[in-house]
């Protein structure tokens, strides 16, 4: 499978790019690649889908984020980790694209697909689906939720279908006459002047809007609107590694359209609860480990906590302040499936504030001897990591 490539550079354009100039140039390569202009063309094809797909996602705000993020890794429930890119799922169907981009082919070639004085009708002159709005919930994870991966079961209220007219919007769901302007055929013929010339197009009808009827008595439980408002339960998973801020598209989860349509979809947005020892820091955790002066000098082994429970650390003798340990394995999963970060065991060694009469002559008994002092090596090595962390 060929790589992808960049959405900018598909467009041509930079990545500071803005609404208008992101049109601008997707028109250009529409224009330039669109399949009545180039009829059998397999590549021009494959090219004007690749345009509709960096539009479809550039000129969608929260998509954009996303893959100014992980590119090519935002998978298709906008997660990173597709690999495919946001469409890897199969890619965008012709129809999907004059379904999406239906006001930008309007524009080009005056209301419907056609071009160069063809008609034009059929599947491309559908009307576009309506859509439901979509919903929002914040969901609190722990670390350890996010290390496994969890799944989560809420109650959302939701509009959906009105169940007395079946999300019609019409008495009994049945109440409809044919629409007059179109005569029943959901379309009507317009001719227009493009940039070919004099065309004649197929566009949906502006009454009932493609639907080739209208209703003629609404619905009294949802007054036409054909939707009712309930809780629904919503069971989803959310797959381990993901961070605070991510958002989870649980698709058609969302409000019911409007006298028919698709749902919109339920966004879910992770929120991560602060662990109260272990600190996140990408895949990997960091815990800070204060030894005590004997711990630090003769070495031992102490006990520190893991996302998965707790875990022994063989402390080397004479352990200096700001050594770090790694327990491999012991971070959270990549998102992306590279691997598992570690868990980094940062080492503090506290200095008494307060000392007994017993303490306080023991160290002043060690205070002159020769290896309680730094040799110049060591510090030498100190001083050349604080040079490396503030630099």
């Amino acid at each position: 499978m060929a790589e992808k490539r960049d959405y900018y550079e598909v467009l041509g354009v930079d990545r500071n790019a803005d609404e208008k100039a992101l049109k601008s140039a997707y028109r250009k390569l529409a224009l330039k690649y669109h399949p009545d202009r180039n009829p059998g063309d397999k590549e021009a094809e494959e090219k004007f889908k690749e345009a509709a797909e960096a539009y479809d996602v550039l000129s969608n705000p929260e998509k954009r984020q996303k893959y100014d993020q992980y590119g090519h890794n935002m998978g298709p429930q906008g997660f990173p980790g597709g690999g495919g890119g946001y469409y890897s799922g199969g890619g965008m169907s012709m129809d999907d694209i004059f379904s999406n981009f239906g006001d930008i082919f309007g524009d080009l070639f005056g209301g419907g697909r056609g071009m160069g004085g063809f008609e034009t009708a059929g599947a491309h002159s559908r009307p576009r689906q309506r859509k439901g709005k979509d919903l929002r919930v914040r969901v609190k994870l722990t670390l350890e939720d996010i290390a496994k991966g969890v799944t989560k079961t809420l109650k959302i209220p939701t509009l959906v279908k009105c169940s007395h007219c079946n999300g019609t919007g019409a008495k009994d769901g049945t109440a409809f006459t044919t629409c007059p302007t179109c005569q029943g055929s959901g379309h009507v013929r317009r001719q227009v002047n493009s940039i070919f010339g004099p065309s004649q197009s197929t566009v949906t009808c502006p009454q009932c809007h493609g639907e080739g009827k209208i209703i003629s008595e609404e619905c009294s439980y949802c007054h036409g609107e054909g939707v009712e408002r309930k809780e629904e339960t919503v069971t989803f998973n959310i797959p381990a590694g993901v961070a605070d801020g991510m958002t989870l598209t649980v698709r058609g989860k969302g409000n019911a359209a409007v006298r028919g349509g698709v749902n919109g979809d339920l966004l879910v947005v992770i929120e991560e609860v602060k662990h109260p020892e272990l600190i996140r820091d990408g895949n990997d955790v960091i815990y800070n480990l204060m030894l005590d002066i004997p711990t630090a000098a003769l070495g031992g082994s102490v006990e520190v906590p893991t996302i998965s429970g707790r875990a022994r650390v063989k402390i080397p003798a004479g352990t200096q302040p700001g050594k770090v340990l790694r327990l491999r394995g012991k971070g959270l999963p990549s998102t992306e499936g590279h691997g598992t970060g570690d868990e980094l065991v940062n080492v503090m060694v506290y200095i008494p504030e307060t000392l007994n009469d017993t303490e306080r002559a023991a160290m002043e008994q060690l205070q002159g001897q020769p290896d309680m002092q730094p040799s110049q090596s060591v510090k030498d090595r100190i001083f050349s990591k604080l040079r490396h962390i503030f630099d």
